[in-house]
């Protein structure tokens, strides 16, 4: 099965198994958002579970490459200034410097090439703009042995266990501003970065 069959499986249950679990941590992430009105996009948007929480005075982007997914975000941007785009986040459809903020919730260890996910977020922020980072890594010198195994697998359905973020930053033109637990004792980290 592919990670694209899987979500559209998935969408009518995604909100349902996900939403309640990163309420608060979602809700805590956007309280960084830009506080004068900015263009922000949201990478992997999914079904919409960050729209509720966004104040109505910037333009927002919402990309997904599941169109199942993206058609569920819809109907939650109610009131927002929203597109929604269809594309891949490992090579973004927009062109350089585009954006004051990127949100990358429950995205980066998703996708194949997490580093890929991250690169493109750095090359479409403007100089100054912040990536918003919200998921489930790895920290760098744990074994984790089950998270490793489970990995492969779980990849193939719904997300990776075994992405270590500062690899998947490493050499990119990020300064962290902070980096903190998020959810499920130390599991899900919750990261700002500013763009050099």
């Amino acid at each position: 099965m592919s990670l694209a069959s899987s979500y559209t499986r998935l969408a009518p249950l995604y909100d349902t198994v996900v939403a309640a679990a990163s309420r608060g941590a979602r809700r805590d992430s956007l309280s960084h958002l830009p506080r004068t009105p900015a263009d922000v996009l949201l990478t992997g948007v999914g079904t919409g579970l960050d729209l509720p929480f966004l104040p109505p005075d910037h333009r927002y982007t919402g990309l997904d490459f599941n169109a199942a997914m993206l058609a569920r975000s819809l109907p939650r941007a109610s009131g927002l200034d929203y597109r929604a785009v269809r594309g891949d986040a490992m090579r973004l459809p927009f062109a350089d410097a585009s954006f004051d903020c990127v949100v990358l919730h429950l995205i980066v260890a998703v996708v194949p090439d997490g580093a890929a996910c991250l690169r493109e977020a750095a090359r479409v922020l403007r100089p100054g703009g912040a990536a918003l980072v919200l998921d489930k890594f790895l920290s760098r010198n744990r074994p984790a042995p089950l998270r490793r195994l489970l990995s492969p697998l779980a990849g193939r359905i719904a997300t990776r266990l075994d992405v270590v973020f500062e690899d998947a930053a490493a050499g990119l033109p990020f300064a962290v501003v902070s980096d903190e637990t998020a959810a499920f004792g130390g599991w899900f980290r919750q990261i700002r970065l500013l763009r050099t």
